[in-house]
């Protein structure tokens, strides 16, 4: 197992979600933290998710009465207690012994939706078994599309109340940083979920391309999404979405709801960030469904500031990770308690009461 001893409880020097960072590194090896923490190519979208948030500039309002303030939504006709999902993220067991089981009860004690990778390292039913809030089931579709089909079926009877497909990542990014560490997912750790799937090999003719004709002669397409949306009812949302045109076209097929992401920096290089793009997005829905955001958010005005410029929710994946690592459920419930706290604070000193009064007025001028 290629994680080193955690702490069983929260170490005291830990304030913000960002101190955790360092308590992860030092817990987890070489590989597990190449896999973590890398990015496309140079990196450059990676690090952009993060400063984008940080060239955002609030302003401040005083002498607001927000007494009886809360954080509540409403998404795909659940209640949910605050913004913050848990974003999916692939071999959890790589940066804790628990894996997705440690999120999942995170998740149950601080009322956080988790949303379940493909990639799982438990079964989707495992992790449903031991679920107290809800679930969303993040899909990445397969060569044989059948067993696709048979993933959602699962999910649909483990009770999953959302369906999250991912469209920005047909195939996997240049990532340099897990190419010079050799990156390889240990003995013991696998996508269970996809076992039993048979997989056929593609053969190139000569002259063909290895990319083109190889690794996305079986990628996904919108006719794909059709098939989907008439296949379940569950709400059903495309995660990976930053251009204006694609969530136009997502609208036009049923689909309930976009995720603003770019995978965390870790597909293609040089996209904008994700809070820069999301003005775009939510302009071209006018409103007709929700859009969430994921990618650098550490920080309860972060959150703020997604939500000032349209977003309905955000996702954490990184943040999560770090606190798993550093103590297990324990510690992602902290990640997802000082979030929650910090973005009372940020609305309060806004004098925003409610998740309405967030709103672009909060946002200093040209601070994207």
């Amino acid at each position: 197992m290629p994680v080193k001893p955690y702490l069983s409880q929260i170490p005291n020097t830990i304030a913000a979600v960002s101190d955790y960072k360092a308590f992860a590194r030092e817990r987890l090896d070489d590989n597990a933290w190449a896999y973590l923490h890398s990015g496309a190519a140079d990196e450059i979208t990676f690090r952009n998710n993060r400063l984008a948030f940080d060239q955002c500039a609030l302003l401040n309002r005083v002498l607001a009465d927000v007494r009886g303030g809360h954080t509540r939504l409403e998404l795909f006709g659940q209640t949910l207690q605050h913004p913050i999902l848990l974003a999916p993220v692939a071999y959890q067991q790589l940066f804790h012994p628990e894996g997705e089981l440690a999120a999942v009860r995170a998740a149950a004690a601080m009322d956080a939706v988790m949303v379940v990778s493909t990639l799982a390292s438990h079964t989707l039913e495992d992790i449903a078994h031991h679920a107290y809030a809800p679930l969303w089931f993040q899909l990445y579709f397969q060569q044989d599309r059948v067993f696709s089909s048979s993933l959602v079926r699962r999910a649909e009877a483990a009770g999953y109340r959302a369906l999250v497909v991912t469209v920005d990542a047909p195939l996997a990014g240049v990532r340099n940083r897990e190419q010079r560490a050799g990156f390889h997912l240990p003995d013991g750790i696998a996508a269970v979920n996809l076992r039993g799937m048979q997989q056929s090999p593609v053969t190139l003719a000569q002259g063909q391309s290895v990319v083109f004709d190889g690794l996305m002669a079986h990628a996904p397409t919108w006719r794909d999404i059709e098939r989907l949306r008439q296949l379940t009812d569950l709400p059903l949302l495309l995660k990976g979405i930053t251009h204006p045109a694609d969530a136009q076209l997502a609208m036009q097929l049923g689909v309930n709801g976009l995720i603003v992401s770019n995978h965390g920096g870790r597909t293609l290089d040089t996209v904008p960030a994700t809070l820069h793009v999301l003005p775009g997005i939510v302009a071209a829905v006018q409103g007709q469904l929700p859009v969430l955001l994921d990618g650098g958010v550490r920080r309860g005005t972060d959150i703020v500031k997604a939500l000032a410029l349209g977003a309905s929710a955000v996702l954490i994946g990184r943040p999560m990770i770090y606190g798993m690592a550093t103590a297990g459920a324990l510690g992602v419930a902290h990640v997802l308690r000082l979030l929650w706290e910090e973005m009372e604070v940020a609305m309060a000193l806004s004098g925003c009461r409610t998740l309405s009064d967030i709103t672009p007025n909060i946002l200093a001028i040209n601070n994207t």
